[in-house]
């Protein structure tokens, strides 16, 4: 009885490791199709046993990043944020729990843009990769695989080193990024719980210049413009030489050959207004985001916990500068670590800041007809960082 009820097990675990190999690798290869126009693009594959022994079966000592997104959601008569996490370093806190059908009704079923991913260290074929566990759909992790591959000729794109199908989510690797998340590095309050050093104007203006490159890239370097969907600082990894890293091409979605626009199948956790209103992107639709990418970067705050300003509950940091900036008030919006690198008040440093100001103010007007494509950000933030501010935005 014992040895037939584990030759059972033992068979039934290798059919669902076998189906699903077969229905990831569909999904890969049905993508790959789509995006690639059949161009082979070899992604090697881990098994399932090489990667636990990679991470130490996903120890926890091994995970250097979590993520989970937030919700607002109604809960006991209160507004409340509602966030499926982990916890990095448990301590034993008294904490009211809540049954899963009471946030489920909180957050009106979970919302599609709910996902959860985290990134372990580990060693595979004598090297040092970073690899990332999904807790979520399958058609995401293969499509943040094959954008990746796609991209992964671009310096500042998180190069994907290979998978593994034969689990239920495919388990994706990628090269190691030494320095962690910009989130940590930028945002004020990320900064001061770490105890990290805040990073220096000329580093973020140049990440931002970068960052802007890699978007361009995904715009115009394909046959059908690839519009990202989501740019975040917490998107951004940093290797051991402060290079960006784009990563997370979950939500990412192609123009259909001949249209205009494209309607995004999944729901991101920035919405540009055209996208609030009638569901339809193109490429201004990350023109918006990486505006507001840029005003985090001079601001140093978080979009979703922001610090040092007052702003109404059903405002937002973009519509806050947007307010502030009509007053001249560069002083009070710029993260204060970047003003206290200006000891004598240099004239072209204060007009650069102004003109990063301008430009993000550009990127998220609420016409995308107003806003710039992103290769004339790219060609602006040149200007910027060369200390010839063009103060005439488009």
């Amino acid at each position: 009885m014992r040895w037939s009820w584990f030759t059972d097990h033992f068979f039934n675990k290798r059919k669902q490791r076998e189906r699903a190999f077969y229905e990831n690798g569909s999904l890969l290869l049905e993508k790959l199709i789509a995006s690639c126009n059949a161009k082979p693009i070899p992604i090697p594959t881990f098994s399932a046993q090489q990667l636990c022994q990679a991470t130490n079966n996903f120890s926890s000592e091994k995970l250097v990043m979590g993520f989970s997104f937030w919700y607002k959601g109604s809960l006991e008569g209160r507004i409340v944020l509602v966030k499926g996490s982990f916890v990095r370093n448990a301590k034993l806190i008294p904490i009211y729990t809540i049954s899963p059908q009471e946030l489920r009704q909180a957050t009106n079923n979970y919302p599609a843009q709910h996902q959860e991913f985290y990134w372990y260290k580990g060693s595979l074929e004598g090297r040092i990769v970073l690899i990332k566990h999904l807790d979520n759909l399958a058609y995401i992790a293969i499509n943040d695989l094959v954008i990746s591959a796609q991209m992964s000729g671009h310096s500042n794109v998180l190069k994907p080193i290979g998978c593994c199908l034969h689990t239920r989510i495919p388990i994706l690797v990628f090269e190691f990024a030494a320095n962690g998340l910009l989130a940590d590095r930028i945002y004020v309050s990320r900064v001061t719980e770490l105890q990290h050093e805040p990073m220096v104007w000329e580093r973020r203006l140049k990440i931002a210049r970068q960052i802007a490159h890699a978007l361009s890239y995904l715009h115009t370097a394909f046959t059908r413009p690839v519009i990202y969907m989501a740019t975040d600082l917490h998107s951004i990894l940093l290797d051991e030489h402060d290079v960006p890293k784009f990563s997370g091409f979950y939500f990412s979605v192609s123009i259909p050959e001949g249209e205009a626009y494209v309607d995004a199948p999944f729901l991101s956790t920035f919405k540009s207004p055209e996208f609030k209103t009638a569901g339809k992107v193109t490429e201004k639709a990350d023109v918006y985001d990486f505006g507001r990418f840029l005003l985090e970067l001079l601001t140093g705050e978080d979009s979703f916990n922001i610090t040092r300003f007052t702003i109404d509950k059903d405002s937002s940091l973009v519509a806050y500068i947007h307010n502030r900036a009509q007053g001249s008030c560069i002083n009070e919006i710029v993260d204060p670590a970047i003003l206290a690198e200006d000891g004598e008040g240099c004239a072209s440093f204060e007009h650069q800041l102004q003109a990063v100001v301008d430009l993000g103010l550009a990127c998220t007007e609420e016409d995308p007809q107003r806003r710039p494509t992103m290769v004339d950000v790219t060609k602006h933030l040149r200007r910027i960082e060369r200390f010839v501010p063009s103060l005439i935005i488009y």
